[in-house]
Parts: C-alpha cells; structure tokens; sequence
C-alpha cells in the first residue's frame, strides 16, 4: 500500500512538472525564463568550447607539423645538381652524404633552447656507418694524417639524448679539419649557436665543407677529401626575422680574418646550395638577402 501511494506521488509531480513545462513554452512572460537562458548560455558555451577545442587542435597540428619536420623539411637545403648526394636522418640532424668525398655536403639541425645542455657527457666515440657503400670514410683514414675529425653538428649540441650523442661521432657528420681551428674558432662559433638558441628559443643549422676551385688534398687509403674551409648558416624565426652566415678557413683559425660573417645568400653563391627552401619567398627574401649582427647580440 506504502508503495502504491509513493507511485500516485511520483505521477503527480510529473503531471504538474509537465503543465508548468507547457505553459511556460505558451507564455511570453514566465518565471521559469532564467533556466530556460542558463541552458541556452550552457549551449553556447559549449558550442564555443568545441569551436575553441577545434581552433586549438588545428594549431596543434600545425605546430607538430612544423617543428616534428623542422630537421628535415625546415632545415633541407634544396637538392644538389651535379654533385653526389644521399641523405641520410639521424635522431638530431640530417645529412647529405657525398660517395665521391667521403664527407657530407651538408649538415642541418634544429637546435632548441632546451637541447642546449643535457644530461650525457661526450662519448669521443667515433664510428663508421656500415650501410654506406665502400669505399667510405673509415677511422684508419683519420689516423697519423695531421688533420683531426670535426663534428659538423657538435657533440655540445647533443647532451640531451644518449642516441643523438652517439650519432654526433658517425663519420657521416665529420670533416678533415685542423685541430687547432676544430678546438678554437669553430667551437667558439658553436658555442655563439648554443648562447643564440637560448636567448631566442629555437634555431634553424646547416653547415659543411667548402671546396676551392683546385685540386683536393685527400688522406687514407679511402682518399677522404679535406676541405679548403667551412661554412655555416644560421636561421632564427622567433621575434625579428633573422638569419646570417659564415665561412671559415681550415687553418689555425687564430686570425680574425680566419673567420667571415657573411649574409644567407653570399654563402649560397660560394657553396652553391640553395638554403631553406621551404621558407616563403618573402620571408626568405627578408633573412637571407641582409645580414644585421645587432640582431644576434
């Protein structure tokens, strides 16, 4: 009986729940008005939250695009007419790889604030990269011949991650270069990289060999080509639209006149590589056409 009266109770209210419902849907004026706008508020809050959602999953992908391909898209200098050219992803940069020289053309890496110090100290373990083809640089090359392996993408640059350390010594990102300027002027130009990628947040690297119209000097019995000098360039896209360049002869690099600042498009012209490419005209107009050292300091 106790719950046949609790049944006719709950009809009851819903009755009067729905005539109240009705009216209030009929009258132009009515007291329930407030729900009724907090529901619609809710409405259109959540529609804005999903729209908001939406806005920011687009920029997320956006930006995983971006900086996920940075070493390789960002950084990827046009390809190489007329020279041999295989490019090879390692964890922290890419090469292009020359059979003829046994060396890379070129180097790229985006350097971040946070990769510039790490946890893992420098291996000094220098390796070959067994899947090239033969003949190819070999540590027996590098050995007695005066000239010591230069990283291209510095070990410095590499402390973050126990892979990209250990990728930094293949020989596939290292030079003939003289070991005062490998200890001197191309570290110090290294170091100004690492002090730029804190201060700015990011940077965009690419850097290699230059060759002088003139026969080669070669060392071991896999003829490992020594370059004549280096160059490297720098993008910055943070802030002030910057970029600048420089080349250094493969000398004791102790005279200023060892090192030279140049714009994007003058190293373009001495190495023949078309930097950046992926750039808008516009932009890479604007950071490669002038070179402004006050925006670096």
């Amino acid at each position: 009986m106790k719950q046949q009266h609790i049944k006719i109770g709950i009809a009851l209210i819903l009755g009067i729940v729905l005539f109240l419902y009705k009216n209030g849907k009929s009258s132009n004026f009515h007291k329930s008005s407030g729900a009724e706008i907090l529901n619609e508020d809710i409405a259109n809050n959540i529609e804005q939250t999903e729209e908001i959602e939406s806005t920011q999953e687009d920029l997320i992908i956006k930006k995983e695009t971006v900086f996920s391909d940075s070493i390789f898209e960002i950084c990827k200098p046009a390809p190489l007419i007329g020279v041999s050219e295989q490019i090879i992803k390692k964890k922290a940069y890419i090469v292009s790889y020359n059979n003829d020289t046994k060396i890379p053309n070129w180097v790229a890496w985006h350097l971040t604030a946070d990769n510039t110090d790490g946890p893992f100290k420098r291996l000094s373990n220098f390796h070959e990269e067994e899947d090239l083809p033969t003949p190819r640089a070999t540590l027996e090359d590098y050995r007695r011949s005066g000239w010591s392996r230069g990283h291209m993408c510095p070990a410095g640059d590499n402390k973050w991650d126990e892979t990209a350390m250990y990728e930094s010594f293949s020989l596939v990102n290292v030079c003939p270069q003289n070991a005062s300027l490998n200890s001197g002027l191309w570290n110090s130009v290294e170091m100004d990289c690492r002090r730029w990628a804190k201060i700015f947040g990011d940077i965009y690297i690419v850097c290699g060999p230059v060759f002088y119209n003139k026969e080669h000097e070669v060392i071991g019995n896999n003829e490992v080509y020594v370059p004549e000098a280096f160059f490297k360039v720098v993008l910055c896209l943070n802030g002030t639209l910057k970029g600048m360049g420089f080349v250094v002869k493969n000398t004791d690099g102790t005279k200023k006149k060892d090192l030279y600042y140049n714009s994007i498009d003058q190293v373009e012209r001495i190495t023949n590589i078309d930097f950046f490419p992926k750039l808008s005209d516009d932009i890479e107009k604007e950071v490669e056409s002038t070179l402004d050292m006050s925006l670096w300091r």
